[in-house]
Formats: structure tokens, sequence, C-alpha cells
């Protein structure tokens, strides 16, 4: 009796799976899980940031005629720009950029007491710039115009001289590179050198300082920064 008994039971679930399965038929809807796609990154947009570092002027001379105080100085300030993602990995850009220094980098003083100052408050450029992307991560290269807020003076025994240059040190070139990283959704941290050259200038005036031929004015930086980064591509997840 007892095999009769399972062996009846058992027919009928047979039976009834079918049938139950047809009942599930066009009424029940099968969701896939949702799949997951990987990050998409662009770099496609504007940014605007700040960075921070230090600035440090060449081992410039007067006709030998050292100056002191190359010493690295304290600099930060505001980035904005733009670039745009082509050809899969490519990035060109443009990015203007304005550093605050923190103290005077150069002066001189001459035979006879005549002493030359050169108050660098800010350096200023605007680039543009290539690199090559590697998903979050972007190298690049970076040139165009400079800019120096200098304020130049001669002094002798503390009173000012007058004096005539023939070429200022405030317009010139800069080159540079650096690496980005996105790290979150709109934000990014980079690190970058970039070298500021403003020329060649010799004294036209007072006389005694014509002898002493020119003065080459140059900068190396090394800074730090962050940027917020608009129209970013958010990782996405895919459904089938």
């Amino acid at each position: 009796m007892k095999k009769m008994l399972f062996a009846a039971v058992a027919a009928a679930c047979a039976a009834a799976l079918p049938a139950a399965a047809a009942d599930l038929g066009a009424g029940y809807n099968y969701n896939k899980a949702p799949a997951y796609a990987a990050p998409i990154y662009t770099w496609t947009g504007f940014y605007v940031g700040a960075h921070a570092g230090g600035a440090f002027g060449g081992n410039n001379n007067f006709n030998g005629l050292a100056l002191s105080d190359n010493d690295a100085r304290f600099m930060g300030g505001v980035q904005a720009g733009a670039d745009w993602q082509f050809s899969g990995n490519w990035v060109v850009g443009a990015e203007g950029q304005y550093s605050w220094l923190s103290r005077n980098n150069a002066n001189a003083v001459f035979p006879g007491g005549i002493v030359y100052g050169n108050d660098q408050r800010a350096l200023a450029s605007i680039t543009a710039r290539v690199g090559y992307a590697f998903g979050p991560a972007l190298v690049y290269v970076k040139g165009g115009y400079a800019y120096a807020d200098n304020r130049e003076s001669v002094t002798f025994a503390g009173a000012p001289v007058p004096f005539l240059l023939d070429h200022n040190h405030n317009h010139g070139w800069t080159i540079g590179g650096g690496a980005e990283y996105m790290f979150a959704p709109s934000w990014s941290v980079k690190a970058e050198y970039q070298y500021y050259d403003f020329g060649d200038a010799r004294f036209l005036s007072p006389a005694a300082l014509v002898p002493f031929g020119t003065f080459h004015n140059d900068e190396h930086s090394l800074k730090v920064g962050v940027n917020y980064r608009f129209n970013f591509t958010s990782p996405v997840v895919a459904r089938y």
C-alpha cells in the first residue's frame, strides 16, 4: 500500500509541474539581473580648479655677477580650461593659469653700491596642451604664452634711481608637462612641471650698469592641483 501511495503522489507531482509552468507562461516577466559595464571616462568638457607648489629662478647673472636668492618660493593659484577627447584616447585642450608667489626672488648689488631688484609677484600662462588618456589617467605636454607680474627697481643708498631696459621681463613663453587622474566623477588631481622664460634684457641707463651686459629671467615650477570637471560621463550599468 505504501509503495502504491508514493507512486500515486509522484505521478501527481509530475503532472502538475508542466501545468504550473504553463500558468506562469506569458504573464511572468523573466528579467535578467543588470549586467555591470565598465566606467566610461571622457576628458571632453570644461574645468576649473586650484593649485599649490613651488617656484625657483634659474642660475641667472649679469655678465658673471650672480643674482642672489634663487631659493624656492611658495606659489598658489587657480586655473580654468577645456579639453576635447578624439580618435579614442587623444586629448587636446587649452588652459589659463594664474599663480601668486610668496616673495621677491632676485636682486644684485653692483660695484659702487647700485642695487637691482626684481619683485616678482605672480606668474601666469595661456597654453595649449595635448595628451593621451589611459581611462581615468591622462599624461600631457603644454606650451604657450607666459606673463610675469614684475616690479623691477634700481636704487642707490636706498633711493630710487631712474633706469631703462631694452626689454622688460613681463612677457615670455612657457612649456611643461604633467599627469592628471580622475579619482571621482567630476573630480581630478594633477601634478605638473612648468618652465617660464622671459628672455634677456640689458640696461640702457644708468651708464654705470650698461657694461654689465644682459640678464636672463626664467622660472621653474612644480605644482599639484585639483580640478572640478564639467560634462564628465559617469559610470553606466547596461541592462539587457
